[in-house]
């Protein structure tokens, strides 16, 4: 039987609470991660769990459908030191609903997975829906959705709950972070000897500093390069044969990560190493029936800096939830309840005209 709306959005808000009661930083999810599994226990529904990530389907299944996935994380980031309140008091006042991952991503995971269980006994989707609750998206670790989805099967798109004050994230950025090296010739700085590795990387650090792309993304705008950090010489009489420094590289849809390390390496004279090319921008078509749905719920669409478990999803998505991205991380995290009654109602008639 389906359950009413109001009685998802009741069993979301408690759900969050005892989210919010358990400390569950990233790589340190284990209780939550038993707590949902205990909550899909005592409704019945099976679920699986590798490491921290929990998943569950639909109740009929069936393997020759195609597969949307609902994905939120229930990992947290460790609170900062501007906190006046107990980060693991899930105490409400105002309709503001206090407490260390609330907001970020809380709020959407329960909203998430009260749309799951409004779904959860039909037997006429033309999807099979896989609920996923992931770990360590708060540092892309490598055990998180990158290792469940190996496990899940096959998908055709994802909904990412992430706070966007319910609107649709159609494009994100992603991220490379470069090693660079600079290699040049020691040698005494009082007479013309050596070959000054610093010059080296001031004439790469410009290249960064000023090269365009030749392509611009129409949702999240031109790629990104911002040289983070620089470190070279040991004395001030010796020329140095080795300048390092950092570069922070911000990707968009229009190149993947390879691409533009590729263009990178063609242009510089430095070593250039990345430390990862995984984090891999995503973009998903306006014309994709999700994106329709969400549009005609009065969804706008955007290009978001910030990053997520897009990054990682091998699927298009659609990242969007309640929220606000603006408190995440903040001091004294909060989310609107009257934020999660909107989240779990926009997420069930945005399934609605797909599935």
């Amino acid at each position: 039987m389906i359950k009413s709306i109001t009685y998802l959005i009741e069993e979301a808000i408690s759900l969050l609470k005892e989210l919010i009661a358990l400390p569950s930083f990233s790589k340190e999810e284990s209780d939550t991660a038993d707590l949902l599994c205990r909550f899909f226990h005592d409704r019945g529904i099976a679920y699986e769990r590798i490491g921290n990530n929990v998943w569950a389907y639909n109740k009929y299944k069936d393997d020759s459908k195609p597969c949307v996935l609902l994905n939120s994380h229930h990992d947290t980031v460790k609170p900062n030191s501007g906190y006046t309140k107990d980060p693991f008091d899930p105490m409400v006042k105002e309709d503001k609903l206090f407490g260390l991952g609330s907001n970020d991503a809380g709020g959407c995971l329960v909203s998430l997975i009260a749309a799951f269980l409004y779904y959860y006994e039909r037997e006429d989707l033309r999807y099979n829906i896989c609920l996923l609750a992931s770990a360590e998206e708060e540092i892309s670790g490598k055990s998180g959705v990158e290792e469940a989805i190996k496990h899940i099967g096959p998908m055709d798109f994802a909904v990412v709950g992430e706070p966007t004050k319910l609107h649709m994230a159609v494009a994100e950025k992603g991220l490379m972070v470069l090693d660079c090296e600079a290699i040049g010739i020691a040698g005494h700085a009082a007479r013309e000897e050596g070959e000054n590795a610093i010059y080296k990387a001031m004439e790469a650090i410009n290249w960064f500093r000023t090269f365009q792309f030749p392509k611009v993304s129409s949702h999240l705008g031109p790629v990104k390069m911002s040289v983070t950090v620089v470190n070279g010489g040991t004395q001030h009489n010796v020329v140095p044969a080795s300048c390092i420094f950092v570069v922070d590289v911000r990707t968009t849809d229009v190149y993947n990560n390879q691409e533009v390390l590729d263009i990178i390496k063609q242009h510089v004279s430095v070593k250039v190493t990345p430390r990862s090319t995984r984090l891999n921008p995503s973009t998903i078509e306006l014309d994709h029936p999700i994106v329709q749905s969400g549009i005609s719920l009065g969804a706008k669409t955007f290009g978001s800096p910030t990053m997520s478990d897009q990054a990682l999803l091998p699927v298009p998505s659609v990242k969007v939830g309640p929220g606000d991205s603006a408190r995440s991380h903040a001091a004294d995290e909060y989310i609107f309840l009257t934020e999660i009654e909107q989240g779990v109602a926009f997420y069930i008639d945005l399934l609605k005209n797909v599935l």
